[in-house]
């Protein structure tokens, strides 16, 4: 609903451009914080075939329905690279959005299968953070990555550290926001 102040005389609304998430930045961290990645993810047989065959891993417990069928889990698992990759990716919107390199993945721990059809969810837990000794305009956040699936059973767990910018560095705006060409879409002065 349209407040007085949102209409000009002849009706017509105004416009502004609002900027979106842009990601946190190395100030925004305070160890202890957990964040809570948005949107599970449904792994497919599609996902595992895929991923399997690029990342060329020839263990048949990933590929062959046949084989696996004879094993402990009676089916096919879901090839354990993919989900470190899938967790990871899950929390980039929070925790490396502005990161500058990832450093390292240590610890990295498969607490149970995962097969088609599961639905994970990931979680990351900010353990250490400090100030970059080389480079001034970042700074170097670990955090304790933990994924589980829709039966709340911890799937993988493992320490990722990204290089993430500081918030005096960044320059996006809500013109043009990180990754965006400067002059695409909507500009201010369309709105004037």
């Amino acid at each position: 609903m349209a407040r007085d102040s949102d209409t000009h005389d002849d009706g017509e609304r105004d416009r502004r451009l609002v900027g979106g998430w842009e990601g946190r930045y190395y100030e925004d961290f305070e160890v202890g914080d957990v964040y809570k990645h948005p949107y599970g993810r449904t792994v497919t047989e599609t996902d595992n075939v895929w991923f399997t065959n690029l990342s060329m891993n020839l263990n048949p417990m990933h590929f062959n329905e046949a084989y696996a069928a004879e094993t402990e889990f009676g089916e096919r698992l879901v090839d354990g690279t993919f989900v470190i990759a899938l967790a990871v990716g899950m929390s980039v919107i929070d925790v490396s959005a502005n990161a500058t390199a990832n450093l390292g993945y240590d610890d990295i721990r498969h607490h149970g299968p995962v097969f088609h059809g599961d639905t994970l969810f990931a979680e990351s837990e900010v353990v250490d953070k400090r100030e970059s000794s080389s480079r001034d305009h970042v700074g170097i956040v670990t955090t304790e990555l933990r994924a589980y699936n829709q039966n709340d059973e911890l799937v993988l767990s493992l320490e990722r550290t990204p290089m993430v910018l500081k918030r005096s560095h960044a320059e996006p705006s809500a013109a043009q926001p990180t990754g965006w060409p400067e002059g695409i879409g909507t500009q201010p002065e369309d709105l004037e």
